[in-house]
């Protein structure tokens, strides 16, 4: 590998492969951006997580194929006036929506035929607001969908004085395309902004500062384009998984661009001609760079062993993606820096015989600092990460995706509504199907919903309807607290294990199936366990296997890893020690900790591969305390400026309109600083000093 990737940059290096190179990439990206589609064009809301096999999944299947009315995605109009308003009007919007003739509106719940007592349950206890679920058609995507809603609120404007919003599963689905499609032009826009000023401001530099930029748009569109293929042949693209691969692309671009030119300054200080000193530097960090994108492209495809699709859906997005970035990181950025020279680094243009590293810079006192005292400095730095660890065991998960949204988005305005008007179960009643082997009097119905009634945290059971001549009932179960509440998600979990016993107490023959929002968070919380247990193991078996391949070492990487998840585990309990403290949010979705591991890992692992490549340089003619002094004074200015650039980077999350994301963000950030300053400037530093024995020094140089 290290020869046949030699080979590829000598010949980058040279000045017809520098315009070779150059060229091919301008046609590229001209064709892909005429002929292939963009990956904008197949972008959607959400995308089905869970896997076929899952008890809620089934369960819906069931419902779908007794009940076909069922089919289809639901809404929930939510009005309101200030004011109380009377039964009549809530009948007569419903009317003028049904006699509208909306395209892609299924089924309205016929009010005018219900009786008295029944239309009650649609109003609140103040008769201020009033739900009316309505049904759209199952095979309209979520352009389509919104088209039609928005044809609801315009009927509902123009007859009536009513406050409507339209929340469920339409709602948040329409609301989320309409935020990520305002949002992604802010996300390019602040990172490509922030990452021109910090790099202008830590390498007064303009050329430096517009040389990476220039790559990473190369890139970019070369990706965007390549999804759009792959989203045309039948790839769904998530909208959160696209705001975080932007993220992921233009930071490791601008990463491995730092680590580039870092050394070919270092190398125009020995050579003259500008292709001798690339090609000299890129036998030296040709292969860390090359071998850093291809830890993060093993941690991405490693997701493909997930149940979720939340995670499964990022293995090919960031897989595509960083095989892009891995070839222009040994192509693309070589030759562009290449091209400009000595003017890349104006006004500070580096010359033959400079001084290499100033003794009297940060990193070298750092460097000088940690070899003195290791055994100190170790010390220190684990135990505050522990101590940030140890914050872990005060995680509290957030089930509810609704609380994720801006608390101006409509969908979450309605559902707020219910929650506050109506009784806290109904904001999401559960299906519970039975499926019997033979007809079920209305006795034995009664028995077997008194029994649903019996369960803990169970308010109501109503009987929704039968099918197959009473052999298959439909309840509708509600709970005391809300569908995404920890108690409430437990209960329903207790009720699926006892389901058997449950139909034994009431003498029933046949199976219980559990559909609706709480079934499913019980199968997204284990699903997602067995997860994070699967992908945890699985990417520091390969990634420890790869650090032993690049070191040809089996301690290095034993420092490596474990320096890396001591770091993911403090960053996770700092940072949300940190957003409880300064931004008031004291829950974490369950996605957040694997999406986390998986990035910090990935891309904390790079750093520690540029310091261990640049002691292992040095150590063929030092000894290890010379080597390590050396390679945290040579690596520490570029990797600090890198760390500092990777977490600002991630932080441009923040801005996104999800808490998600915008925890995620953070955290990642707290963590990339960790490994930047912590970790790689003194924690590994120190394990090598005190753990590697010297070896014979080299006479011969």
């Amino acid at each position: 590998m290290k020869n046949m990737l030699q080979a590829i940059t000598d010949k980058v290096t040279t000045k017809k492969g520098m315009w070779i190179t150059l060229a091919s990439w301008l046609i590229v990206t001209i064709l892909l951006a005429v002929f292939a589609p963009n990956a904008k064009e197949y972008e959607v809301s959400r995308i089905d997580s869970l896997p076929e096999d899952a008890q809620s999944v089934i369960a819906q299947s069931k419902v779908d194929e007794y009940f076909k009315d069922s089919n289809g995605t639901p809404a929930i109009l939510v009005f309101h006036n200030d004011e109380q308003f009377l039964f009549q009007d809530l009948v007569d919007v419903s009317s003028q929506i049904e006699n509208a003739e909306i395209p892609g509106v299924e089924q309205v719940v016929p009010l005018s035929t219900l009786p008295p007592q029944a239309a009650a349950g649609f109003f609140s206890e103040d008769q201020s607001t009033a739900i009316l679920p309505i049904m759209f058609d199952a095979s309209l995507e979520t352009t389509e969908i919104r088209d039609s809603k928005d044809e609801v609120i315009k009927v509902v404007k123009e007859n009536s004085d009513l406050t409507l919003y339209v929340t469920g599963p339409a709602g948040i689905a329409t609301d989320s395309l309409d935020l990520f499609s305002r949002a992604d032009l802010v996300l390019i826009l602040s990172t490509v902004g922030l990452i021109l000023i910090l790099l202008i401001v830590i390498y007064r530099s303009p050329l430096l500062a517009l040389i990476p930029l220039l790559a990473a748009v190369f890139v970019y569109e070369v990706t965007m384009q390549s999804l759009g293929i792959l989203g045309k042949a039948g790839l769904q693209l998530s909208n959160q998984t696209i705001s975080i691969m932007s993220i992921l692309l233009f930071a490791a671009v601008i990463d491995y661009s730092l680590f580039v030119f870092s050394r070919f300054r270092e190398e125009l200080k020995n050579y003259e001609n500008k292709y001798d000193a690339m090609r000299a530097a890129m036998k030296e960090v040709g292969m860390p760079v090359f071998f850093s994108g291809g830890t993060v492209l093993a941690a991405m495809l490693v997701l493909f062993f997930a149940d979720l699709g939340d995670y499964r859906n990022f293995a090919p997005t960031f897989g595509t993606t960083m095989v892009i970035i891995m070839i222009a990181s040994v192509t693309l950025v070589p030759a562009l820096f290449t091209l400009f020279g000595r003017k890349s680094f104006w006004p500070k243009v580096p010359k033959v015989g400079d001084a290499k590293v100033k003794d009297n810079s940060i990193w070298s006192k750092v460097g000088r600092m940690v070899v003195k005292k290791p055994g100190l400095y170790v010390a220190i730095v684990g135990i505050f990460l522990l101590i940030s660890a140890a914050n872990m065991f005060n995680l509290n998960y957030e089930f509810d995706t609704m609380k994720s949204f801006p608390e101006d988005m409509p969908s979450r305005q309605g559902y707020e509504l219910i929650e506050e008007k109506f009784a806290k179960g109904e904001l999401a009643p559960s299906t519970v199907l039975f499926e019997g082997k033979e007809a079920v009097t209305k006795e034995e119905q009664d028995v077997l919903r008194d029994e649903l009634l019996a369960q803990n945290l169970v308010s109501d059971v109503r009987i929704n309807g039968t099918a197959e001549e009473n052999r298959v009932l439909n309840f509708s179960l509600t709970f005391e607290e809300g569908p995404y509440d920890i108690e409430t998600i437990n209960a329903m979990e207790q009720m699926i294990a006892n389901s058997e016993t449950i139909l034994k107490d009431a003498d029933a023959d046949g199976k219980l199936y559990f559909a609706g929002e709480t079934a499913t968070k019980v199968d997204d919380r284990s699903t997602n366990n067995r997860d994070v247990i699967l992908i945890v193991i699985l990417e520091t078996i390969l990634i420890f296997g790869m650090l032993i391949v690049l070191t040809k070492s089996f301690k290095m990487p034993i420092y490596m890893m474990g320096t890396i998840l001591v770091s993911f585990l403090a960053a996770l309990g700092l940072g949300m020690f940190l957003t409880n403290l300064f931004f008031d949010i004291d829950t974490i979705a369950n996605r957040v900790p694997l999406y986390a591991f998986v990035f910090l890992v990935a891309l904390g692992i790079d750093y520690n591969i540029m310091l261990i490549s640049r002691f292992q340089e040095e150590s063929r003619n030092h000894s290890v305390k010379e080597a390590v002094q050396i390679a945290v004074a040579k690596t520490g200015g570029v990797i600090s400026s890198a760390g500092v650039i990777l977490a600002a980077t991630f932080a441009v999350l923040m801005t996104q309109p999800v808490q998600l994301l915008f925890v995620f963000g953070f955290i990642v950030a707290v963590g990339i600083l960790l490994d930047t300053f912590l970790i790689r400037g003194v924690l590994l530093p120190g394990l090598i000093v005190l753990l590697e024995k010297d070896k014979a020094v080299s006479k011969e140089n």
